[in-house]
């Protein structure tokens, strides 16, 4: 018997992708919104500029988790997005 990878949609493009290679937004069950880790509503979001900017340009996750979702999250992703992205100069 195969173990199959658990599949998640981005809320953005719609792709369905392996969970782990996914950004996991998360509206916790007490309140408020982490990411990655927790108990509650969860979206996901590709770790893509295009999906990113969807995402807040149509409040992707907004409408996902059911709630508002406040700018320092978005704020976080871009950096994490910045992190993830090598230097123009190392780019080859």
């Amino acid at each position: 018997m195969t173990v199959r990878a658990v599949q998640r949609r981005c809320v953005a493009c719609r792709q369905l992708l392996d969970r782990s290679r996914l950004w996991r937004v998360i509206r916790l069950a007490y309140g408020g919104i982490t990411l990655d880790q927790g108990m509650g509503r969860s979206a996901y979001l590709c770790p893509s500029p295009a999906c990113l900017d969807e995402a807040r340009r149509r409040k992707r996750l907004q409408r996902a988790l059911r709630c508002p979702v406040p700018d320092a999250i978005l704020d976080a992703l871009d950096r994490r997005l910045s992190a993830d992205q090598p230097p123009a100069s190392e780019a080859r």
